[in-house]
């Protein structure tokens, strides 16, 4: 990979840590105006030790503004989770693992499709039924390069991630408001992204009939699953018949933890069938056998 897009990172010092900690807003206020960082008694979530000391292990080394972009969207996340059921995890160390770790484990992933395309191009990107912004918003910020688009149903928690890209200055970072089978119709994101990604709890063939039609012909849909290998094996047609074919499964634990994860890679290798997606709601009612 060119140093030009990922150049190396000096680790960083506990003197460094201390320096981000101290930069934070000591609160952030969400209301209907928008987003307001004021100061306050409280202390903003503090997610740094934990990204410092695992994101090497997945290889995705955090620069130090970074830490302090990851800093400033968990105290966001926390704060808009009081009066928002945006996740069940918000205590510091859950969402640094569970979110931002997790979230993080795709970005060699998409550095083996920019070495692949060698193109000055950016990537474009789309993180399907997105939530509270995971995996694309981590994504977007150690992959800044990136073209993302964040796509969900539901439009309150669209207008907080469009809250937390302002506050982070992120460039190139949109979202979308749309259910996963309307957009795969739809001329506009049809066959329009280099990758494509979910983290959901629907089965494997439910999720390739949501994001394999977003996919380019010679793209990725990174399926991010459990581990589960029946899944894999009752998906598989289901993938073949809408486009695509599994090109590798690559299974691990989080770092520091015992939670299993699997990130599948499907290549979309032809156009997907017109008939597909079929309309909202019925893939997960009846997926493809």
């Amino acid at each position: 990979m060119a140093d030009g897009l990922f150049p190396k990172r000096k680790p960083l010092t506990k003197d460094d840590i201390k320096r981000l900690r101290e930069s934070l807003p000591k609160k952030v206020e969400i209301n209907s105006e928008g987003t307001k960082i004021t100061e306050h008694d409280e202390e903003p979530a503090d997610v740094a030790p934990i990204l410092e000391s695992h994101s090497e292990e997945i290889s995705v080394p955090l620069s130090a503004e970074e830490i302090r972009a990851f800093q400033v969207y968990a105290t966001m996340l926390k704060e808009k989770n009081k009066v928002m059921n945006l996740t069940a995890v918000d205590d510091d160390k859950g969402i640094a693992m569970k979110h931002f770790i997790d979230s993080l484990t795709l970005c060699p992933y998409i550095r083996e499709e920019e070495e692949k395309k060698k193109s000055s191009k950016a990537l474009t990107f789309v993180d399907v039924g997105t939530g509270a912004g995971f995996p694309g918003l981590p994504v977007k910020i150690s992959c800044p390069e990136l073209s993302v688009t964040l796509m969900d149903s539901l439009e309150k928690r669209l207008k907080f991630l469009d809250e937390v890209i302002t506050t982070l200055d992120l460039k190139d970072c949109t979202t979308v408001h749309s259910r996963a089978e309307d957009a795969g119709r739809n001329k506009k994101f049809r066959e329009k992204y280099d990758i494509v990604t979910a983290r959901a709890v629907a089965k494997l063939s439910v999720l390739a009939e949501y994001c394999l039609p977003l996919v380019k012909v010679g793209g990725v849909f990174l399926a991010m699953k459990a581990h589960s290998e029946e899944e894999e094996a009752e998906g598989a047609k289901a993938i073949a018949l809408l486009g695509g074919t599994i090109e590798k499964t690559d299974t691990f634990k989080l770092p520091g933890t015992d939670m299993e994860r699997t990130i599948i890679v499907v290549r979309k290798i032809r156009p997907t069938p017109a008939r597909f997606p079929r309309k909202a709601g019925t893939p997960s009612k009846t997926p493809i056998a």
